[in-house]
């Protein structure tokens, strides 16, 4: 019986301007390999783990609690009397609000205080009376002067340019935000905020919130807050003083 023919067995070249493509590219995604990882190594290095102690949980429910039951308590109190002269409030955030009430955070975030020690100008009417009440605990406020005024937006006025912050040292660019509603300079600013005119608005939108500056060993109650800033609330003009203190 005769023996099957043997199969050759073809074997394709792969063109050589091919194989230095194929070597090139790996080299290439090997580089972004290793550059991926060292970013993520960079990333996490340093990272604390997301644990949380069982009293960490009681304390936040507790302060949970307590704030629903005050917000509850001061909605039956008679509305706070809107002053006739004073029409522009500066508020102050000195506590920390970890877990506080979603009602509080929100009222926290539409006032733009999402840091510890951060000051804006409030236009008080009826609402912002209301959402003050809330906020209480946490925030220190008052009825500033025109010097106050005048000092926080020269020394630490700052608007926002694409995602990043912008000190107020050149009058062409509030001309160029806010030149449609009559602000043209630093003056005509200080103006607006300080007499809550008609574009007052747009005006306090223009300026970033103010991050004021406290000494890193300051004294500090069980809080978190400078002894010397006093309680929170209502402080009426003797929250100059505390602008004096921290701007």
């Amino acid at each position: 019986m005769a023996e099957p023919a043997e199969v050759k067995k073809v074997i394709k070249l792969v063109p050589e301007h091919l194989l230095k493509k194929r070597k090139s590219y790996q080299a290439i995604k090997a580089t972004q390999a290793k550059l991926a990882l060292q970013e993520k190594r960079r990333v996490s290095k340093g990272k604390a783990l997301p644990f949380k102690r069982l009293e960490e949980f009681l304390r936040d429910g507790h302060r949970c609690h307590r704030d629903e039951t005050r917000i509850k308590r001061a909605l039956r109190r008679p509305a706070m009397t809107l002053p006739p002269n004073n029409k522009l409030a500066f508020a102050v955030r000195i506590r920390e609000i970890k877990g506080v009430s979603p009602k509080v955070r929100e009222v926290i975030h539409m006032f733009r205080l999402r840091k510890i020690f951060s000051g804006v100008f409030i236009n008080i009417n009826r609402t912002s009376l209301k959402m003050m009440k809330v906020v209480e605990p946490y925030v220190a406020w008052g009825f500033p002067n025109l010097k106050s005024v005048r000092e926080l937006i020269l020394k630490r006025g700052q608007t926002g340019m694409k995602k990043r912050r912008v000190a107020l040292t050149d009058n062409s660019l509030i001309e160029q935000q806010l030149g449609d509603h009559g602000i043209i300079c630093l003056e005509d600013l200080i103006h607006e905020i300080f007499s809550v005119g008609r574009s007052f608005r747009v005006a306090n939108n223009f300026l970033r919130p103010f991050h004021l500056s406290v000494a890193r060993h300051a004294a500090r109650d069980k809080g978190g807050a400078m002894k010397e800033l006093g309680s929170p609330g209502f402080r009426g003009p003797d929250v100059n003083s505390i602008i004096r203190l921290i701007n």
